[in-house]
């Protein structure tokens, strides 16, 4: 037979295969042409509306107007979605003008050969799980103090210290020869954390006025400004107390915190918490007992110094420099490689008041400074004090192959940070001073960016300091060093208005600690709950 049914049947089968291949590929290439076209029509599932922002990663941006207002409910359409391709400027949180501009909807990116980008991507949020919600506090517990700056501390005029979104003045550095970079330095006062913070966290990614979108919320109180005012001068406690037992009656109140009881709560101090764990009524005590209230308790607490309590974490005390732009981080990584340092070792620091030579390491290491010629002391006596001038300390630093790290009123030190950033590799006396202390931001192993010598053998004269530091091999000097320079910008705070684009600094990795530890928190509430029920 010339055909037989089977060789129909074939026959029938292979065209339905050949129409099914033209339909398919006639539908492929209308979906393309209607992508790359622009008509916003595709039969490829994805998210019909996004965000984009030219500025940041994050597909969403919020509104900070009235951060702590509660949506009626009558709508569920986001308000952050736009039509029509229109500018939206978005305020920043307190009301201040923000100078972004976020875009809805636009245009689909292309490469230089038209093809499509960002089709397979869109519909990720760079944000999910980094959404952080700002309370939007009454003034008195942080814009008031700032205008109450000349009372802020009894010793000291804070208010040049608040300008520049408390960078504090800009240094302008005189001599011939440079210790500085040109920009980027800043007169910053050791306790200007909170506010430094606060304003670098207004221009946050993932900043959303939707407390339900949040992975934590940021409580902005400027608790070290606030009990400054009160650490001299015979105030009572009953004072002292006031703003923190407010803040934690206000918090204790709002529906964010009744979610988890304010273990997705966080806040940033400025000062060592000695300062806020007075135990007593007892007027003549010291400070205020805003970390032992319940609610504190219950809150994330990241500040400069940590008494080893479960919810503190430590983090980084503010230096001088407060870089822009990637590009001056990586110069001033370069510059720290080449400098010359002609001392092995250097002091930055004065006496204990009322204390002997037996007592105070600090007195027995200027002793051994002065009497060495590997070391180079600057002196912060009354009488001429350079401590608190960055180029004299920068310059010290700079020159020095270790820096003498050792405790003073408390165990950690701001000079701490300003050697790594002159990339002086530290030598500490006591655990605490940071090994104990800055976990996110330092290594665990001290070893390799430090040196560790017993505070009781200096104190009893036991190890020469220049003897001992003499005796470190060249090879774990050079080691040291490159850490050191490699740390640099894990522990500075960038200019707050900024974003670094491949670089983490010191508040991006504190974000990142503060969220890990409330997701870990979340985990294990929703468990117990989970176990209860």
């Amino acid at each position: 037979m010339d055909n037989p049914p089977l060789s129909k049947y074939f026959d029938k089968i292979r065209f339905v295969f050949f129409t099914s291949f033209i339909f398919c590929m006639s539908l492929l290439l209308w979906d393309y042409y209607m992508a790359v076209s622009d008509r916003g029509i595709t039969f490829l599932p994805s998210n019909s509306s996004f965000n984009y922002n030219e500025n940041a990663d994050c597909p969403r941006k919020f509104n900070h107007t009235n951060q702590n207002s509660v949506s009626s409910g009558a709508s569920n359409i986001p308000r952050y979605i736009v039509e029509n391709h229109t500018k939206t400027i978005v305020p920043a949180a307190h009301g201040e003008v923000d100078k972004r501009v976020h875009m809805s909807s636009p245009p689909l990116n292309r490469d230089n050969v038209g093809l499509v980008s960002n089709l397979s991507t869109r519909n990720l949020d760079s944000c999910s799980g980094q959404y952080v919600y700002v309370y939007d506090l009454a003034s008195r517990f942080n814009e008031d103090l700032l205008k109450g700056c000349h009372s802020l501390m009894k010793w000291d005029d804070m208010c040049p210290y608040m300008s520049n979104l408390g960078l504090g003045p800009k240094v302008i550095e005189k001599s011939k020869e440079k210790a500085l970079l040109k920009e980027s330095w800043y007169a910053t006062n050791q306790f200007s954390l909170e506010v430094i913070f606060h304003n670098t966290m207004k221009n946050y990614k993932c900043l959303t006025n939707d407390s339900s979108l949040a992975s934590a919320i940021y409580v902005p109180y400027y608790a070290g400004l606030d009990v400054g005012q009160y650490l001299w001068g015979g105030f009572n406690v009953s004072i002292r107390d006031a703003s923190p037992k407010e803040l934690v009656k206000w918090l204790a109140q709002q529906p964010e915190w009744k979610r988890m009881w304010g273990r997705d709560h966080f806040m940033v101090v400025g000062r060592v918490g000695w300062d806020f764990r007075r135990r007593t009524e007892n007027n003549d005590d010291w400070g205020t007992k805003l970390m032992l209230l319940p609610e504190a308790r219950n809150m994330s607490i990241m500040l400069i110094e940590s008494g080893s309590k479960v919810n503190e974490f430590p983090i980084p005390y503010p230096t001088y420099f407060h870089p822009s732009k990637d590009k001056e981080v990586f110069q001033w990584q370069k510059k720290m490689i080449k400098v010359k340092r002609p001392y092995l070792f250097s002091f930055a620091g004065a006496p204990r008041p009322n204390s002997n030579s037996s007592s105070s390491i600090r007195n027995e290491i200027i002793k051994q400074c002065q009497s060495s010629r590997s070391c180079k002391l600057l002196s912060c006596n009354d009488g001429h004090n350079y401590c608190n001038d960055p180029v004299h300390v920068t310059k010290v630093f700079q020159s020095s192959v270790f820096c003498l790290q050792p405790p003073g009123d408390s165990f950690t030190r701001r000079s701490t940070f300003d050697s790594i950033l002159a990339g002086c590799i530290p030598v500490f006396f006591h655990p605490e001073s940071a090994y104990n202390q800055y976990l996110w931001h330092l290594p665990r192993n001290g070893s390799s960016y430090s040196v560790y010598i017993q505070e009781r053998d200096v104190k009893e004269k036991r190890v020469m300091i220049n003897e001992k530091l003499s005796r470190v091999p060249k090879s774990e000097v050079l080691a040291m060093r490159k850490e050191i320079v490699r740390l640099i910008p894990r522990i500075i705070y960038r200019y707050p208005s900024s974003r670094l684009e491949t670089i983490e600094d010191a508040f991006d990795i504190a974000v990142k600690g503060i969220l890990g530890r409330i997701e870990a928190a979340r985990r294990n509430f929703t468990n117990v709950n989970y176990t209860i029920s």
